[in-house]
C-alpha cells in the first residue's frame, strides 16, 4: 500500500503537511491540568526507496521539532525498513529489525500487510504516515490514556564509546497490572540525510527526523509496584553517530498487545 508522489507533487505535499501540522487546532490532554506534557510515541516505518515516504518523514519531523499539539510531548521514532532495498536503492539507515517490528504490529493491529509510509501511535493505532490531520487526532486520543511515569537520568561514567543511563518506571496503569510489560531503550539520531542516486527518489536529497539507530529490551516492569522498574543500562555508541544529535528513548510496552503505556526521552550528550 503506497501512493506514489514524485517531483513537485511530493514537495507540495510536504509543504501542505507542515502547514497543516502547525496551524490546525489541537485537542487538549487531561494531563494539562497537572501542568505536564503527556508523552506519546509516534513510530514511522519508512524507506528512502519509497517515493511516497518523504512527505511522511516531513510530517514526523514537524511533529517532533514543533510539538504542535498542546500538552503533548511527541516522541518520534523513524524506523527504516529493509524490504525496499532490492528495488534500486539500499537505504543506509535500514534494518531488518525494524521490518520485524513492523510485522509484529501488523499482526496485532489487524492491517495484515506492512506498508510504507506507516505511522503507529503508542502501539495502539496505525494509518498511512502522511495524514497530518489523522496524526493529530490519534496522538491527542492516545494522550488521554493512563501512562506510567518514566524518568531517564545520567548514570555513572561509562567506558569510551558507551553511555550509562539510570532508568526508573513508576506504577503501571491499572489495565496492565497483570500483563507482562517490557522496558525498551532506543537510540535516535537527528540531522541525517542522503543524496539518493537510484530508485524512486533518485536525484533527491532526503532529510530525516529521529532515525532509530538501535532498539533493545532492557528489562520487565512489575505490576502492582510503586516503582515497577529501576536500573542502570549501558548504551554502546557507534563511532559514526554524532553524539550531539543522539537521544535515548525509553518506552514501556505490553509484550502481547504491544501498547505503549509510558515513555520518556533525553539527550545523550552532556
Amino acid at each position: 500500500m503506497k501512493v506514489v508522489l514524485t517531483g513537485s507533487a511530493a514537495l507540495s505535499v510536504c509543504i501542505l503537511t507542515a502547514f497543516a501540522v502547525l496551524h490546525s487546532p489541537t485537542q487538549t490532554s487531561p494531563a494539562a491540568s497537572a501542568g505536564t506534557r503527556t508523552p506519546v510515541v509516534v513510530e514511522l516505518f519508512t524507506s528512502e526507496g519509497c517515493s511516497s515516504c518523504p512527505p511522511a518523514d516531513a510530517l514526523l519531523a514537524g511533529l517532533e521539532l514543533q510539538q504542535p499539539i498542546e500538552n503533548v510531548d511527541v516522541i518520534a521514532l523513524e524506523e527504516h525498513v529493509d524490504y525496499w532495498n532490492e528495488l534500486g536503492w539500499v537505504d543506509p539507515f535500514s534494518s531488518h529489525d525494524w521490518t520485524a517490528r513492523q510485522y509484529a504490529y501488523s499482526g496485532v493491529l489487524g492491517n495484515g500487510n506492512p506498508y510504507t509510509p506507516q505511522m503507529v501511535v503508542d502501539g495502539r493505532s496505525e494509518f498511512v504516515g502522511g495524514q497530518a490531520r489523522k496524526a493529530r487526532q490519534v496522538i491527542s486520543e492516545s494522550a488521554r490514556s493512563e501512562k506510567a511515569q518514566v524518568t531517564i537520568a545520567p548514570g555513572s561514567t561509562g567506558k569510551a564509546g558507551t553511555e550509562t543511563l539510570s532508568v526508573k518506571i513508576g506504577k503501571l496503569p491499572a489495565a496492565k497490572q497483570n500483563d507482562k510489560v517490557e522496558v525498551w531503550l532506543a537510540i535516535t539520531e537527528t540531522g541525517l540525510h542522503s543524496d539518493v542516486k537510484r530508485g524512486e527518489n533518485s536525484g533527491h536529497d532526503l532529510h530525516h527526523a529521529a532515525v532509530v539507530r538501535s532498539i533493545r529490551k532492557i528489562g520487565e516492569a512489575k505490576g502492582g509496584e510503586e516503582i515497577s522498574f529501576a536500573g542502570d543500562v549501558n548504551v554502546a555508541l557507534q563511532s559514526d553517530w554524532k553524539r550531539e544529535n543522539l537521544k535515548a528513548v525509553v518506552f514501556v510496552q505490553g509484550k502481547k498487545g504491544l501498547q505503549i503505556v509510558g515513555a520518556a526521552e533525553a539527550p545523550v550528550a552532556r
